[in-house]
């Protein structure tokens, strides 16, 4: 991998750095899918379990990290972070290491967009 892209990958080391130390279970990691094989290639050296999410914009989300916090995610069943329930969005938040204040702000925000929407005559 060139210097370039090391430097244009950074962030994607430092979640690989914190999964290593134990800082995290679970990375969740959006680039640009001229780097796909090489994060790929990269975490199956490493022995990370891996999701990709392909984007329409010519960009993926790789979820990475643990086995157990990447089976999670699959059992939920979805092809997309878009299809993901309240409930879905919230575990997946908590799996990532958002804070846990936020993460409850925003379900009880989708909580009560649903139940408005739900509730429109």
């Amino acid at each position: 991998m060139s210097k370039t892209e090391r430097m244009e990958l950074g962030v994607f080391f430092h979640m690989l750095y914190e999964l290593n130390k134990g800082l995290r279970k679970l990375s969740l990691f959006t680039c640009p899918d001229k780097y796909l094989d090489k994060i790929k290639s990269h975490l199956t050296k490493c022995n990370y379990v891996f999701i990709v999410e392909n984007l329409v914009n010519g960009s993926s989300n790789i979820f990475f990290g643990d086995e157990e916090a990447i089976n999670v995610i699959k059992s939920f069943g979805k092809d997309s972070l878009r299809n993901f329930t309240s409930e879905e969005d919230f575990i997946l938040g908590v799996l990532l290491g958002y804070s846990q204040e936020q993460q409850c702000k925003r379900f009880l925000r989708q909580k009560e967009k649903e139940y408005k929407s739900a509730n429109v005559i």
